[in-house]
């Protein structure tokens, strides 16, 4: 039986808190931290962090689409992120950490607008969804020490975490 291995990549702010939410699903293969949508030739993390590379931190999600859909990872990718924020995520502020969907066919595209114009009609959010849609492009892997951040440096990751209002912001919209 051959297996067939699909990319998806989604902006959610800081990436160490994109990874955790992706990785313990069957059918999710690797996922990935890295940066996407700029115009610099292999970024840094201080590049991206700086605001200046015009990219956006993400991850990239390897998936089968047998076992897990594109739709189930949309699905849980708008629970991680506050997508009426046009100005980064939580306590991370900037363009580097705004929210994107970077789509690799035709077929994803129409399922991401679908799924954000459903989201919009909800009526879970008082303000309009500031998401983007974009073609991917060029995906940069981070740094080593940035792949499974929640892992290697649990206690850290779990204070960011805990101050930067996500985990509250999620309970507020999605834990009704």
């Amino acid at each position: 039986m051959i297996q067939l291995i699909e990319k998806a990549t989604f902006a959610g702010g800081c990436f160490w808190c994109m990874v955790k939410p992706f990785v313990k699903w069957d059918g999710i293969h690797k996922v990935t931290s890295g940066y996407m949508g700029g115009h610099l030739e292999n970024p840094t993390y201080e590049d991206v962090k700086k605001g200046t590379s015009g990219h956006l931190e993400v991850v990239e999600i390897e998936f089968d689409p047998a076992i897990f859909s594109y739709e189930q990872l949309l699905d849980i990718y708008w629970m991680q992120i506050d997508p009426t924020d046009a100005y980064g995520q939580f306590h991370d502020r900037g363009e580097s950490y705004t929210t994107a969907i970077f789509t690799y066919t035709d077929e994803q595209k129409q399922i991401a607008a679908a799924s954000k114009e459903k989201l919009a009609n909800s009526g879970r959010f008082d303000k309009p969804i500031v998401t983007k849609i974009r073609d991917a492009e060029r995906f940069y892997p981070a740094e080593d020490y940035h792949q499974d951040y929640y892992k290697k440096e649990t206690e850290h990751y779990q204070q960011d975490r805990a101050v930067s209002g996500r985990d509250t912001f999620i309970a507020k919209h999605w834990e009704k």
